[in-house]
C-alpha cells in the first residue's frame, strides 16, 4: 500500500506561482500530477519516472516543472484561470510508456488539493 499526501494548493492571482508537494510512503516507478476541473475529465498535467524522465501536457509546457526526491513537486508558474482545478498526485508501480496519460493505469492516488487562479 502506498500513501500519498499532497499539500500546497490555494488561491493565487493570474500570473502568480504555486508549488504542490506529494509525499509518498514508498518509491514508485511513475509519479504524476493530474487535474480535474468541474465538468471536465481528469487529465495528466505532468509525470516523472524513477529515472527522471518527464512528460508535460502541451497546456503547461514552459510554465510547470515536475521534480522528485523522496517527495514529488509541481512548480507552477505563470498561472492562468484555466489552470483552476483539483490537482491529484498519482503513483504507478510499473512502467506505463504511452499509457501514462490514462488515469486508470495509476495504482494509488492522493486526496487532491484545490488550485484556484483568479483573473
Amino acid at each position: 500500500q502506498v500513501q500519498l499526501v499532497e499539500s500546497g494548493g490555494g488561491l493565487v492571482q493570474a500570473g502568480g506561482s504555486l508549488r504542490l508537494s506529494c509525499a509518498a510512503s514508498t518509491r514508485t516507478y511513475v509519479m504524476g500530477w493530474f487535474r480535474q476541473a468541474p465538468g471536465k475529465r481528469r487529465e495528466l498535467v505532468a509525470s516523472i519516472t524513477s529515472g527522471g524522465s518527464t512528460y508535460y501536457a502541451d497546456s503547461v509546457k514552459g510554465r510547470f516543472t515536475i521534480s522528485r526526491d523522496n517527495t514529488i513537486y509541481l512548480q507552477m508558474n505563470s498561472l492562468k484561470p484555466e489552470d483552476t482545478a483539483v490537482y491529484y498526485c498519482a503513483a504507478a508501480l510499473r512502467a506505463l510508456g504511452t499509457l501514462k496519460s490514462q488515469a486508470l493505469n495509476y495504482d494509488y492516488w492522493g486526496q487532491g488539493t484545490q488550485v484556484t487562479v483568479s483573473s
